[in-house]
Formats: C-alpha cells, structure tokens, sequence
C-alpha cells in the first residue's frame, strides 16, 4: 500500500549562504495492508521529514514514494489533494482547523468531502467524540478553544473519521490520559483489521510496542548520522 524507494532530502537555508543540509539519502520502505511500522531514530534523524514527504507536504529529491497507485513524488497538486480526500490519511500532533468551525463539523469533514451524507457523517462523528471522552456539551463550539488534550482527541477523531486505506500517525498518544490512550491503541487496531498501512511516530514506547509489527531505523538513511 506504501511503497518507498530510493528516497533523498536537502534543504536550503537561503537565509545562510544557501547552505544545503542534507537530511535522508537513500531511504527505502514498503508496508503493506493491515501493517503497522513505527519510524524510529534519534531526534533530528528524520522521522517527521520522511512523514512530510510521504504525504505530500516536503518535494522530495529523487526516489518514489507510492501510496496505492499515486506517485507522491510527481504527481499534480490535484492528485494530492485526491489522495489526502480518500486514501491517505494523517493525524499531526497539532490541530489546524478554519477559527469558527464547531467541533462537530471539523470531525464531519473528511466523510463530508468524499460525498457522504450529512446525516450519517455527523453521526459518525458524534460516535467518535462520544468514544474520546470529548463532552457533548462542546460539540457546537470551536476546539481552538479547547485543552491540549482536547484538540489532540479531536484531531484523533477527524484522522479516523473516514476509512482511509493507509494512515500517517504522528505521536497519536502524546498528552492523553491512561483511559483516552487506551481507546486510541484499539481505533488503531481497528484499522489495522480492516486493512489500512500505518507509519507511526511513537515516543511511547509501550504503545509503539503494543500495536506496530516492525521499526524502520530512519538514522540509518540520515547522512552524518548513518554508521
């Protein structure tokens, strides 16, 4: 379902002398339905970059990164944009909504873009809420206003809403109590049943433990850091 090949990243910092910083070089990966592999590596090896670049945000330098039939590497913002609505999806450590925007409906969206009825999409949501302990009675207002561990359920309940055939997970259980954590590890067992091909960031180790079935040691495609 993801497929990784060959994989390289600079940056240039434009700002100092256009200074090129080479960040991965060389970086493979394959990870198939219903499998779930945690990237692992020291702290600046990478792991958030290769996640970036696999959803589409960072260009990569060469290699390919195939999620189902779409090379991110070439494909047209527009492909992107199709692959984000009903293939790939991420849940990041930060919420990013529209100010305004009722918890309810950020969480409805992901369905709601693919054509799904209100009704039902609004349901689901409800249900996902209801499952992450977020109250009822904040449902209607926006979660910018909400806790750190508010908006990290929320961005938990949006990232599950839609069954996407293959996920990107990005520290999913940071700052969540025992009980939310728990719930957490299981919806992602439940995608793991289903099919869906997860890469995972997880500095929690018991829970990296409890739900991945492989690491990828990013630090060994990191130049400078690689043995």
């Amino acid at each position: 379902m993801i497929q990784i090949e060959n994989v390289s990243k600079s940056f240039t910092l434009h700002n100092q002398g256009a200074a090129v910083i080479p960040v991965m070089a060389g970086a493979s990966l394959s990870v198939t339905a219903g499998e779930c592999v945690a990237l692992v590596g020291a702290s600046g090896s990478g792991k958030s970059t290769l996640m970036r670049m696999i959803y589409g945000n960072y260009l990569t330098a060469s290699g390919r990164i195939m999620v189902g039939d779409t090379d991110v590497v070439t494909a047209a913002p527009r492909e992107i944009i199709e692959l984000r609505r009903r293939t790939l999806g991420y849940v990041s450590q930060f919420l990013r909504v529209v100010p305004r925007v009722s918890t309810l409906d950020v969480v409805a969206e992901p369905l709601l873009v693919t054509g799904t009825d209100r009704e039902i999409a609004t349901e689901k949501a409800k249900t996902l809420l209801d499952r992450l302990n977020i109250p009822e009675r904040l449902w209607q207002l926006s979660p910018t206003t909400f806790s750190g561990g508010e908006q990290q359920r929320v961005n938990i309940a949006r990232g599950f809403a839609y069954p996407y055939p293959a996920l990107l997970l990005d520290e999913p259980t940071a700052s969540l109590d025992p009980t939310n954590r728990a719930t957490v590890l299981a919806m992602i067992v439940e995608a793991k049943a289903r099919g869906a091909a997860i890469i995972g960031i997880f500095h929690d180790h018991a829970a990296r433990d409890e739900i991945c079935d492989r690491q990828f040691d990013v630090t060994a495609f990191t130049p400078g850091l690689a043995a």
